[in-house]
């Protein structure tokens, strides 16, 4: 006689199941290689020099060529899903995420979360989920400190709702706490006829506005390697026979990969800001689907010095992302809400080197 049992397999938490304080330890740890990094290349065209040369990474201060901060990012909020947005409606935003220390290939990362806030919505179907997560190397050294919310889904939609709780989140974060996951940069070594521009540090200053020009559309393909990658198995990216009976009626381009394309894009204008050493916040503003076609602009809202550093300085850059609109007009005007193109608002922190 066969015996059906559900009891050995999981069908994700629903946000009924979360806990305000609760601790999560995440499978499954991650070994990351050459490999990874070649093929992160190939599905974004990321072009900085450190990232893409063992030899150029070597000659300005690098032990070798380290793996790219987003790709490092992505594992490790990959880790996360299957306890906690296996049954997201959409990931809404990021805070407070700092790179404390470089990924190198051969490296393992791991993921442990936090819950830090609950919020059910209205319709009572779904809710807000506060998550704080890290990720750390084989040496449990944290390499990635976020935090993210997530809508997900009820199991049952007249379950009692909790308190709710709201954490309070930084605007962004310090330059104090930035440059730690970069060693010292030997700035002469800094070849900027291979790095592709010369603007360094100096030459970019608070209010200027940057066209990135380029566009890149989004194949299923790319986004489904891409999905896979980073072992982020939510089904609303993967599983069009669950997806297509939804609220899109097709897979959700998971909002990392329009983060990804976005970063890859300001090469052309950015070309040595080579580190992204904080993300002060983030948010996946509408969907993107295959098809679509990604253009990207930046403004520097901020220049800064590192304290007791001076081969490096930071650039606080808001880089908004749209769908099917290339951004020479710079579509969005502050106070006047997102144009429907608009779908990536993320303000972040790169490290770009000064003058020697």
């Amino acid at each position: 006689m066969t015996t059906i049992s559900d009891s050995k397999t999981a069908a994700g938490r629903f946000f009924e199941d979360f806990r305000v304080g609760e601790t999560i330890r995440h499978a499954t740890p991650r070994s990351l290689g050459a490999g990874d990094a070649a093929l992160y290349s190939a599905l974004y065209g990321t072009r900085f020099a450190p990232q893409s040369a063992e030899t150029f990474a070597r000659a300005i201060g690098y032990p070798a060529s380290p793996i790219d901060d987003l790709l490092a990012f992505h594992v490790v909020f990959g880790k996360t899903v299957p306890d906690i947005s296996l049954n997201a409606v959409a990931n809404l935003g990021y805070a407070d995420c700092r790179f404390l220390r470089a990924v190198y290939p051969g490296d393992t990362l791991s993921s442990v979360s936090e819950v830090i806030g609950l919020k059910e919505n209205s319709n009572r179907q779904s809710g807000v989920v506060y998550v704080r997560s890290r990720g750390f190397n084989q040496r449990g050294e944290t390499v990635v400190d976020y935090v993210r919310w997530v809508m997900v889904r009820k199991r049952d939609h007249g379950s009692p709702a909790p308190e709710t709780v709201v954490p309070k989140l930084p605007e962004a974060v310090g330059v104090a706490d930035l440059g730690s996951a970069c060693p010292s940069i030997d700035c002469a070594a800094f070849d900027v006829a291979l790095s592709g521009s010369p603007h360094r540090f100096e030459d970019y200053s608070a209010g200027e506005r940057i066209d990135h020009v380029d566009g890149a559309t989004v194949e299923e393909a790319e986004h489904m390697i891409a999905t896979r990658l980073y072992q982020n198995t939510a089904k609303v990216h993967f599983n069009q026979h669950s997806e297509g009976q939804g609220r899109f009626g097709r897979r959700l381009i998971y909002g990392g990969h329009v983060i990804s394309l976005a970063r890859a894009l300001s090469f052309n204008g950015l070309a040595n800001a080579f580190h992204v050493a904080a993300i002060n916040g983030g948010r996946h503003v509408a969907p993107l689907f295959a098809g679509d076609t990604v253009f990207a602009w930046s403004d520097v809202v901020e220049t800064a010095t590192l304290p007791a550093r001076s081969d490096v300085g930071a650039l606080r850059i808001r880089t908004i992302a749209t769908k099917n609109r290339p951004c020479a007009d710079f579509p969005f005007r502050e106070g006047e809400g997102y144009e429907p193109s608009v779908i990536l608002d993320l303000d972040y922190w790169a490290l770009i080197p000064r003058r020697a």
